[in-house]
């Protein structure tokens, strides 16, 4: 004991702690309330262009013309359906600090996404983030793919009815 009372108070504790791999962004950290939307949307289009709107609305992003665009352009790539009714469209883009989500939750339609697992798709995490943080971003796009593999969250998030019940699901996360 008297060893760790010495270290801390030589701040050595403090020192070898700023070593300590920093966290990667949080979806908790990267979710706003205010960009979770009840889509009304009916196809896969639509729903982005929804979302787009929800960020720019917010101030996440400037152009949104130009972010639509490269979402639209990353999905004709390869689609972002990652099955189970989710779907992951993302984009980076030069000039941000941080990563952002927008949340689409489509109740009552299913909308064709040309999913992996062929099925359609309910929940739409739109990501936005820095082309300078490649790292943070795959760790996002991961944590998130692994979250939603919990068919109960999956469930939680379409029974839900105000954005504040969706963002309380994240909070450890």
């Amino acid at each position: 004991m008297a060893i760790l009372g010495y270290l801390k108070s030589t701040h050595i504790i403090d020192f070898l702690n700023g070593f300590k791999k920093k966290p990667s962004s949080r979806i908790f950290d990267c979710l706003d309330v205010q960009n979770i939307v009840f889509l009304k949307s009916k196809n896969k289009n639509e729903a982005i262009t929804e979302l787009v709107d929800s960020l720019y609305n917010s101030k996440k992003i400037a152009d949104k013309d130009y972010f639509l665009n490269k979402i639209i352009e990353r999905e004709d790539i390869v689609s972002s359906g990652i099955g189970m009714g989710v779907a992951i469209p993302h984009a980076k883009l030069e000039g941000l600090d941080n990563f952002f989500i927008a949340l689409g939750i489509q109740r009552k339609y299913k909308i064709e996404w040309d999913s992996i697992d062929k099925m359609p798709i309910r929940i739409i995490f739109l990501i936005g983030g820095p082309d300078k943080k490649q790292n943070e971003y795959l760790q996002l796009l991961s944590q998130l793919t692994i979250v939603m593999k919990d068919p109960d969250l999956r469930r939680n998030i379409l029974k839900s009815n105000h954005p504040q019940d969706v963002f309380d699901q994240f909070v450890h996360f």
